[in-house]
């Protein structure tokens, strides 16, 4: 009973997934699932909406404790590579963990912004070569 089991008529989850570890920044998809996406259409051009949210996965540094789901923090958005002239932003929500043995609040340590920016190392690194 508690084993579902999830039908994937084409394998769409599989190309989704390689999909998006193509896209978005290394790392990424392996710990953020896209919920929803949206896209403007301005004089100026074109933005693409990406919706990331933290999968409910425990931190291997945490394995050990009990940790219990407390919901996410405010989400956070960064400016990504544009995508076919498109300008990207990544809305981002982090999942945070009550560590019942401590009591305290834990989070996964993850560090794809830029330190000092609100754009990601890889897009960063872009800017900074195109300056050149």
């Amino acid at each position: 009973m508690g084993n579902e089991i999830k039908f994937d008529f084409w394998g769409l989850n599989s190309i989704m997934s390689d999909f998006l570890k193509l896209i978005l920044p290394e790392g990424l998809s392996e710990y953020f699932e896209l919920t929803s996406h949206r896209q403007e259409k301005e004089v100026k051009g074109d933005t693409l909406h990406l919706y990331l949210q933290e999968i409910n996965t425990i931190p291997a540094e945490y394995k050990t404790n009990k940790l219990t789901s407390k919901g996410f923090f405010d989400e956070v958005t960064i400016q990504d590579f544009p995508i076919r002239g498109q300008k990207v932003f990544l809305h981002i929500k982090r999942r945070r963990w009550l560590n019942e043995d401590t009591g305290s609040v834990v989070f996964r340590n993850w560090d794809v912004i830029a330190q000092g920016t609100r754009i990601t190392k890889e897009f960063a690194a872009f800017l900074k070569e195109l300056s050149r």
